[in-house]
């Protein structure tokens, strides 16, 4: 049995789960609504305050949707509760961030500044000059947009310019030597 797919998923107060036909779960929280569909196969049931996710039987498939399932469906309720933030930080010598309206403007070291819409659903601030955070309660926005920041200046080994995640640990590379 899958480890994570077996355990239960708690469903706190002021959280209203709503399971429709084809697995169509709706999750109603403090901070906002998610919807997704989920794979057809799972049979998800909603007991008092907690979520089961059950499988079919032990295919290979079944097997790694069941843990999948059961983890999107409590990403959905961790985002209506408390939502999810990343952290980026960009380091170099004239790089800088800042924030008009809903456009983020990145000075990377470029010839022009990078202007970035802010998605639907996600709220961007600037911390200083140089501290992005994402907040939203779609875990996957937050981390695809996070990771698009991140794109247009990549950090690299040598003296770790670019935009890096707060918790990341860039591997650094030393440089050449001169000839003796």
């Amino acid at each position: 049995m899958s480890r994570i797919g077996r355990m239960p998923i708690a469903v706190p107060a002021g959280v209203t789960v709503d399971i429709a036909e084809n697995n169509k779960v709706t999750v109603k929280g403090p901070k906002g609504t998610l919807e997704r569909v989920l794979p057809a196969e799972m049979q998800i049931k909603l007991e008092g305050s907690e979520i089961t996710v059950s499988r079919p039987n032990d295919l290979k498939k079944m097997k790694s949707l069941h843990g999948l399932t059961r983890t999107l469906i409590n990403n959905m309720i961790i985002g209506v509760t408390d939502g999810y933030e990343k952290v980026l930080e960009i380091n170099g010598v004239g790089y800088r961030a800042a924030k008009q309206g809903k456009t983020l403007t990145l000075s990377l070291g470029y010839s022009h500044p990078v202007v970035m819409e802010d998605p639907e659903g996600l709220e961007i601030t600037v911390d200083g000059q140089n501290k992005i955070i994402v907040r939203g309660i779609d875990k996957e926005k937050v981390g695809q947009y996070a990771a698009e920041i991140r794109e247009k200046r990549a950090p690299e080994p040598y003296k770790g310019k670019g935009i890096k995640y707060a918790d990341e640990v860039i591997r650094r590379k030393v440089g050449k030597t001169g000839k003796k």
